[in-house]
């Protein structure tokens, strides 16, 4: 006789939120390094072709690194738990890079060229992201029914819109209200954006440690009970080829929203890489290599302010998605916000006005907050529980990968056939979020057996 499954208890709203209050801490270290990370490696003397290639440090150790912590997560069962471990280990790991990163040219200029040191830094520093975000969003599948799902990812985005505004206002915070430094001699970086790192790694520190201590998850009898038909031993003990056969068996839902995944993480590379250089050039009439000035300064710090913005609109817009994915569709939802980000990405291209692009960004907000939530809520349903942490690890591979051509093309494509003018960057990256809108359209809805009650 089969023995019917166990649905899984229904979570308050504060359980939801302290599961998912770790990604405010993440997001804040992350935001730092999409606003900073490009200039702090131009201070370090690299040149804007060159700027997609240390970048590729980011995807390619994600590539590597979320599958890999996907497989043991599932398979691991510590006093801690299965995914909170690698949520705690990432968090340590980051917040060293954070501390660290800004401060190569003193600690280590004698011994190696400070611009390898920051590019080594950023390595680490988006490894341990990965190695702390993508346990997250197993936890989320693993604790939630699919009735809370929709809630589960709105709630993980709108944490994540608030630790990226917080994160990116910073430096601008730190210079213009409390009068912090933001210039420095040649090589070297400015005092706010090194005081917002310290920050940063504090904070991260803070919110992961709250998600830890404040977390349960089930074990392995626990899902045995809600999945009796499908949880198998012998499948928690395959071995890491099994990765490959995973991948190689995913979802349809999946390969079809890797399509999407591709041009929205093409578009969303491109904006973190470019967004100072084009804005600088494009706006404020800048050089490119004039990187130390104030005037520099100024657009670096406005860059910030900016992707707060885009981050705060995704924090309130993710708290609307679920009933807006009820009543027109989870599909139609994502390709509207993706149309409005690419909208807003092809917009700066026509601005001279600094304060109008926060127009342009508020289009880009409607974007990040769908693609941080929605793609998940519909791939949930359509992926065994048991499998989880590898498979949330395995569509990792969607945004690494048009991150890791990006970052080959990008700088060759702005010098080669922009003339080094960063801004048709941030338009192609604009056609690129309308065209993952249309293809968003095209995903076959995958409501599996492994749908929990």
């Amino acid at each position: 006789m089969t023995k019917q499954p166990v649905k899984k208890p229904l979570l308050s709203f504060w359980q939801i939120w302290n599961m998912s209050f770790g990604f405010l801490g993440i997001q804040f270290g992350f935001a730092l390094q999409n606003g900073n990370a490009s200039r702090i490696l131009q201070a370090y003397g690299a040149d804007i072709e060159h700027l997609s290639l240390f970048w590729l440090a980011a995807p390619l150790t994600g590539m590597i690194i979320q599958p890999l912590v996907g497989h043991y997560s599932d398979r691991t069962w510590t006093r801690l738990g299965r995914r909170r471990p690698f949520i705690l280990g990432g968090a340590l790991f980051a917040a060293i890079a954070l501390i660290l990163m800004p401060n190569a040219g003193q600690l280590f200029a004698i011994a190696v060229p400070p611009l390898m040191i920051g590019a080594g830094m950023l390595m680490i520093m988006d490894a341990s992201f990965n190695v702390a975000m993508e346990p997250f969003r197993a936890l989320v599948a693993d604790n939630l029914s699919s009735k809370q799902r929709s809630l589960g990812f709105s709630i993980q985005t709108c944490l994540i819109g608030i630790g990226a505004v917080l994160g990116s206002a910073l430096p601008y915070l730190l210079a213009e209200y409390l009068g912090v430094s933001k210039t420095a001699a040649e090589g070297y970086i400015p005092d706010n954006v090194i005081y917002s790192f310290y920050a940063g790694a504090t904070v991260m520190l803070i919110a992961l440690g709250w998600t830890v201590l404040k977390t349960k998850e089930y074990n392995d009898e626990e899902l045995a009970d809600f999945h009796p038909d499908i949880v198998r031993e012998e499948e928690r003990a395959k071995g890491l080829k099994h990765i490959f056969k995973d991948f190689a068996a995913m979802p349809t839902a999946m390969k079809q929203l890797g399509l999407v995944q591709f041009f929205s993480w093409f578009a969303l590379f491109s904006m973190w890489v470019f967004s100072t250089p084009a804005i600088a050039q494009h706006v404020y009439g800048l050089s490119a290599s004039d990187t130390s000035s104030l005037g520099y300064a100024d657009a670096a710090n406005w860059v910030g302010i900016l992707f707060g913005i885009y981050n705060g609109v995704s924090a309130l817009f993710a708290l609307m998605l679920p009933s807006i994915a009820k009543r027109i569709g989870q599909k139609a939802t994502h390709a509207a916000s993706l149309t409005a980000g690419g909208i807003g990405l092809i917009s700066v291209f026509f601005i001279s006005d600094p304060s109008l692009l926060i127009v342009s960004m508020i289009g880009v907000g409607f974007a990040w907050g769908s693609i941080l939530a929605m793609p998940y809520a519909i791939l949930a349903d359509s992926i065994p529980p048991y499998k989880m942490g590898v498979y949330m690890g395995l569509f990792n591979f969607f945004i690494t990968f048009p991150q890791i051509v990006n970052g080959f093309l990008g700088g060759w494509i702005v010098k080669e056939f922009f003339g080094g003018e960063a801004i048709y960057a941030i338009v192609l990256a604009g056609v690129a979020m309308l065209m993952a809108a249309i293809a968003v359209l095209f995903v076959r809805d995958e409501k599996s057996q492994f749908k929990t009650n």
